[in-house]
């Protein structure tokens, strides 16, 4: 049966799931797909130790990939990292030491983890530096072999490029490589593992067609490029960006509670979208839930939730967030076990801290001034109770299980506790 135009179960169901956006050749993949196994791989710069909400979708688009039976390969930026990728930013970005960048190296196959499985089988994903080769070129031979490839007014036409120019905020001529060295990256992994399709966001595309044109040119071999949509809420958000900042994969960024919560709060306009993208869920599960109405959404949301944090921490973690979050919105219990733990000396609380500054120490509030504000507006709570005096005291007799639980707004909860 085909559906969407498409004969592959993989092409079938991204479609399906709202994942492409452009694709070089789609009947060309599609048949190819439909025929084997498919080597498939999307670039990670190490910018961060973790990856956030942001890069999600990159990640299910390699999952689906595995799950219809072909080969996720996952390259992380050991050496492009050197260099960042100027893709829809407004400067540059500041050059890293070698020990961050494994630092942040170790941290994103983690997250990456989280969701692949690694291993030598056909399907199985596997993971790639590109420091591997990009650290052993020779500058003469990679403009000799590379760079006659490359025309400067189509580079210039990128979009990627073409923001930066027109902000008037420059561009060096080390970002300006990066597209050389992303195209080299395709040809490498077409020559050592066989990768003949590249995946990436919609921001890639300029960077992913010459990387598709260089094989083609250097090598006579037809490969491919597929991008997802860039997403952002329904309100206009850039997905994974909170008043928080960014929503992080790491249970070591970001409490698991937290992730949870992120995805409850979704618009109700989204949740349909984000199942689909997000979740496992089946196709036809995704619309039922998509289309309650009233209150009933709230229950679609909580699913969304748990579905989205059971794929990055595990089943159990992703129910003992729910639960927590059943006890703090629904019960009104203080100290439900599963949310964020704040720890303090044991003096702090003994002789007494203003509740102003208790919400700083917390990570509730960035400011003294700040947590003020929320005190006065009302939306400060200690132990339920919402706050009146913003010089009032926090002590020790105000633990309730072990714990004072502050809150900021019907969002926002922290357990304080001492050390």
């Amino acid at each position: 049966m085909v559906e969407n135009g498409f004969q592959s179960s993989f092409m079938q169901e991204a479609a399906a799931r709202g994942f492409i956006f452009q694709c070089t050749d789609p009947a060309a993949l599609d048949e190819a797909m439909a025929k084997g196994s498919v080597a498939a791989y999307i670039g990670f710069d190490p910018t961060a130790d973790s990856l956030h909400v942001g890069s999600l979708i990159q990640i299910m688009m390699l999952r689906l990939l595995q799950k219809h039976g072909h080969r996720p390969v996952a390259l992380v930026g050991g050496g492009t990292a050197r260099i960042g990728d100027p893709s829809f930013r407004e400067e540059a970005r500041r050059l890293m030491t070698e020990e961050t960048i494994g630092t942040n190296l170790a941290g994103i196959e983690g997250c990456l983890r989280q969701f692949l499985t690694f291993g030598g089988g056909a399907s199985e994903a596997i993971l790639v530096n590109n420091a591997d080769w990009l650290d052993k070129l020779a500058y003469i031979d990679l403009l000799r072999d590379v760079g006659v490839h490359f025309s400067i007014n189509r580079m210039l036409s990128f979009d990627s490029v073409k923001n930066r120019l027109d902000r008037e905020q420059g561009l060096t001529f080390l970002e300006f490589n990066y597209s050389i060295l992303q195209s080299y990256d395709f040809r490498e992994l077409n020559r050592r593992h066989g990768v003949t399709l590249q995946l990436g966001g919609s921001d890639q595309w300029g960077n992913i067609v010459s990387g598709v044109d260089l094989v083609r040119r250097t090598d006579q071999k037809s490969v491919m490029g597929l991008t997802t949509p860039l997403l952002t809420t329904s309100s206009g958000v850039k997905m994974g960006k909170t008043a928080n900042g960014a929503v992080w994969l790491s249970e070591k960024r970001l409490p698991v509670f937290d992730y949870w919560q992120f995805w409850r709060n979704t618009e109700d306009a989204d949740v349909g979208r984000f199942l689909r993208l997000f979740t496992d869920l089946p196709l036809d599960e995704c619309a039922r839930l998509e289309a309650l109405q009233g209150a009933e959404i709230n229950e679609a949301k909580k699913i969304l939730a748990t579905e989205a944090t059971a794929l990055c921490h595990g089943r159990e973690a992703a129910q003992a967030a729910a639960e927590a979050a059943r006890q703090t919105f629904e019960e009104g219990k203080v100290a439900a076990a599963d949310l964020p733990v704040h720890i303090v000396p044991q003096t702090m609380l003994a002789e007494g801290v203003p509740v102003f500054r208790l919400f700083v120490e917390a990570g509730l509030a960035k400011t003294n001034g700040e947590a003020r504000r929320l005190v006065r507006g009302g939306g400060a709570r200690v132990n339920n109770a919402v706050v009146q005096d913003e010089n009032g005291v926090i002590a020790e007799k105000d633990m309730v299980d072990g714990a004072i639980r502050l809150s900021s707004g019907k969002k926002h909860h922290v357990l304080v506790k001492v050390a």
